[in-house]
């Protein structure tokens, strides 16, 4: 090839060099809310018996947390609105939770004035994710799974904590582990997408 046709093939190429934008940090965010829901979850289940409880704490803060956090942020970049308020807005949750129960909860006294502040917490949360499960039908059956399992979450805490039935709770660490095993698989299909190999998770389409 000669130096006037490498000039000429230049062009062609560096357009879709500059197209490509960020790698999809969707299925991060994904992973980092599915690990730190399966945790909290796994305790609100009772399984946690011969453990402390509070293996998701850290998690909150360091992986459901800033790193969820930091790919919504990403999100941002890759002009995805959907997903940069979500992994944005849960990223903020586990963060705002670990601090609840680091810098509050250590200090009220009564347990069932603690459950009513979780309670509010995880209303305020399914409110958010109502409109959030409404628009992921646009998305893909997988992320509408994920924000319709999440919602049932919210939805049997919620309950729970404000009646502080233990039952209640207990049924509600049971779907959260769902809604962390439907994450987690959402994610593998994101990963699974965009290392374009021969395995391949299927999403669904949106419903909408």
């Amino acid at each position: 090839m000669s130096v006037s046709e490498d000039r000429t093939a230049q062009p062609s190429v560096q357009p879709a060099v500059a197209a490509s934008g960020i790698a999809d940090p969707a299925p991060l965010g994904l992973a980092a809310f599915a690990l730190t829901t399966f945790l909290l979850s796994a305790a609100n289940a009772g399984w946690m018996t011969a453990a402390s409880g509070s293996a998701w704490l850290g998690y909150a803060l360091a992986y459901g947390g800033l790193v969820q956090l930091l790919a919504g942020m990403w999100e941002f970049r890759n002009r995805n609105v959907f997903g940069a308020t979500a992994f944005g807005t849960y990223g903020a949750f586990w963060i705002g939770l670990g601090l609840w129960a680091l810098l509050v909860a250590p200090h009220i006294l009564r347990p069932s004035v603690a459950a009513h502040d979780l309670g509010w917490i995880l209303l305020a949360f399914a409110i958010f994710n109502t409109y959030m499960l409404i628009m992921s039908a646009q998305v893909s059956l997988a992320v509408f799974a994920v924000f319709l399992t999440l919602e049932l979450t919210e939805i049997i805490l919620f309950i729970g904590n404000f009646t502080t039935n233990s039952s209640t709770i207990k049924a509600g660490g049971y779907v959260g582990v769902l809604t962390a095993l439907v994450a987690w698989y959402t994610s593998a299909a994101g990963v699974s997408n965009g290392i374009a190999g021969r395995i391949r998770f299927p999403v669904g389409k949106p419903l909408l």
